[in-house]
């Protein structure tokens, strides 16, 4: 085992595997699950497949009078300490360090799920290429006395740092974010880079965890979609934008579909700073989105769909049947719902014509899949 936590922390469940084995696996489990569609290509790993997580999460707890940080281990709900992973940004996991230290020596509380007391949940870092770093302190309700000097501490310790924002979750729900904010320093979001296009990521938009990874992926897909200038993409489940923008350039117009309003948000201001202005985004759902242009006779060239592991909804795969567009991008992170989703659009009138598996998580059992479905 290369990391000395991986019997506890079942975050790495690939971790008696060397990385060749691994991704012979996950081209295994892939063909297993969707080689009754098509041919797969082999799968895309990674030629340094550590530290790749630009998104790091701590979680802080009490255990004998000291405050802990780390993974919940998934079986127990416990937290596990961590203070570096193999597959966490190395400078994330010093900032998180450098946080429990703070607690510590400011009489910070750490949020103790047995007793219900406590303030600081956990601890949210994100990294861009550019070097910018972003750290959003989660935590129970009620003042932070000391934030000023915890802050200017932390700073000191952490020139890198861009921006720190505090979140307050009232909830005893896990590693989640709430819906108020407070920014401590900076603008609240840090700018990170994919495919030459620059994005906005505030605290909770959503951004692949792996850049590398990303491009590979983001590059498989527009590949698939044989964009020559004259086609109308949509876009559905687009989060921030950043597939959508990505093709925007190859297609005459991209729409832009997605029922959280904050990450329309950001996605509006991504399009603004780079410029793209042949990209229209929609606080919708998507399902019903697509209804509605189908009865307004609306045509869609290519509509490309990067849903969450749950798959896409009985309901949204039938409006993509009505709209009937040419082509269809499906990004999976789940290869079990995505073959229960192409056995559903092969009976809608398409065809799998090409999966391409790409590794975004290595040391886990986690693989993504491009593929193109033609009508």
């Amino acid at each position: 085992m290369l990391c000395p936590h991986a019997k506890k922390c079942s975050g790495c469940q690939l971790q008696n595997m060397d990385y060749e084995e691994q991704l012979c696996f996950k081209q295994a489990t892939c063909v297993k699950l969707l080689g009754r569609f098509t041919f797969l290509d082999e799968i895309i790993g990674m030629k340094h497949p550590f530290h790749y997580r630009n998104k790091v999460q701590a979680a802080f707890g009490f255990r004998h009078g000291r405050v802990i940080s780390g993974v919940y281990q998934s079986a127990t709900g416990n937290i596990i300490p961590v203070d570096s992973c193999l597959l966490e940004d190395e400078g994330a996991d010093r900032i998180i360090v450098s946080i429990r230290k703070l607690c510590e020596s400011m009489n910070v509380h750490a949020y103790d799920n047995r007793t219900g007391r406590g303030f600081l949940r956990h601890v949210l870092v994100r990294t861009a290429v550019n070097g910018d770093t972003m750290v959003v302190l989660v935590t129970t309700k009620g003042d932070f006395p000391s934030r000023s000097l915890f802050v200017k501490k932390l700073l000191k310790l952490h020139p890198e740092i861009t921006t720190v924002v505090r979140n307050i979750n009232p909830t005893d729900k896990g590693l989640m974010l709430g819906d108020q904010s407070e920014v401590y320093y900076g603008d609240g979001f840090i700018t990170d880079t994919v495919c030459d296009l620059t994005f906005r990521v505030s605290p909770k938009s959503f951004f692949q965890v792996n850049r590398t990874q990303t491009e590979v992926l983001y590059k498989k897909a527009l590949a698939f979609a044989r964009l020559t200038g004259k086609e109308r993409v949509l876009d559905a489940y687009c989060g921030t934008g950043t597939i959508g923008l990505v093709m925007a350039k190859y297609a005459k117009e991209v729409l832009g579909v997605e029922q959280n309003r904050d990450a329309v948000k950001d996605a509006k201001v991504n399009a603004e700073q780079n410029g793209i202005k042949n990209i229209r985004f929609v606080g919708a759902d998507a399902g019903k989105f697509m209804d509605r242009l189908a009865a307004e006779g609306e045509t869609i060239d290519v509509v490309v769909t990067d849903p969450p592991r749950a798959g896409c909804s009985p309901q949204f795969l039938k409006s993509v049947i009505t709209l009937s567009p040419k082509r269809i991008v499906y990004v999976s992170c789940n290869p079990e719902t995505l073959a229960r989703d192409l056995h559903t659009l092969r009976k809608g009138g398409y065809k799998v014509k090409k999966i391409q598996p790409v590794d975004m998580f290595p040391y886990t059992a986690h693989v993504e899949t491009v593929t193109l479905l033609e009508r």
